[in-house]
């Protein structure tokens, strides 16, 4: 019978570990470009756009990440479009995650005084003249707390692309465990792990909205 000592399950889940960081970057990064996107399609004057990203929004948020994942992933082969598992929950991540940024910017665009947008009319700016040297750079502020909150949830949803196949932290938990019979070891090190990733990112976030509640009483 081969054993397995706690730093051969270590070294493992490691490996996994990275994949699970990567996802979680790509997912961010190209969430967060797809995001902005459609923020401006969002506070767009067109009538029509608005509704568009509406839609979007509301699909991508009010229904399951997993149900997403299974579209992508099983969704496109039945159109002949076979894909990696990997490429398949990126996608899927992408566009989850690019929802909920544009939701949170949204609030934060929002935030602005509307004073702001009308001094800025009265200079001749256009809509992203407005955007790009006035109501961006301010919202930005607000933006980047909750910006890095959302970054932990993007790193946990990265467990649910297990379900599809694609080898994370938490699916090479379930392998390791089923080679190891060593359970509590095993997900006891998965969530040590887990935390290692979200605590600094939960601890960073908490700080910059300390720091921008201590500049707007001053």
């Amino acid at each position: 019978m081969i054993t397995f000592s706690v730093w051969d399950i270590v070294r493992n889940l490691l490996l996994a570990l990275r994949w699970t960081v990567l996802l979680s970057l790509a997912s961010f990064a190209l969430g967060g470009l797809l995001g902005l996107i459609v923020l401006f399609m969002r506070t767009s004057k067109q009538a029509w756009l608005r509704r568009l990203t509406k839609m979007y929004i509301e699909l991508f948020q009010g229904t399951p990440l997993l149900m997403q994942l299974f579209l992508a992933f099983f969704g496109l082969a039945l159109f002949g479009l076979e894909v990696p598992a990997w490429l398949a929950a990126a996608l899927a991540l992408t566009c989850w995650s690019s929802a909920f940024l544009a939701e949170i910017w949204r609030g934060c665009v929002d935030a602005i005084p509307r004073g702001q947008w009308e001094a800025s009319s009265c200079l001749a700016m256009s809509y992203m003249q407005q955007m790009r040297h006035v109501i961006l750079p301010q919202a930005l502020r607000i933006a980047i707390p909750p910006t890095v909150g959302f970054s932990v949830q993007i790193v946990k949803g990265t467990a649910v692309t297990s379900i599809i196949g694609f080898v994370e932290l938490s699916k090479a938990g379930t392998m390791i465990t089923n080679a190891t019979f060593q359970p509590f070891t095993v997900y006891a090190l998965v969530a040590l792990m887990y935390f290692a990733l979200c605590w600094p990112l939960s601890k960073y976030s908490q700080s910059l909205e300390r720091k921008f509640n201590a500049a707007n009483r001053h």
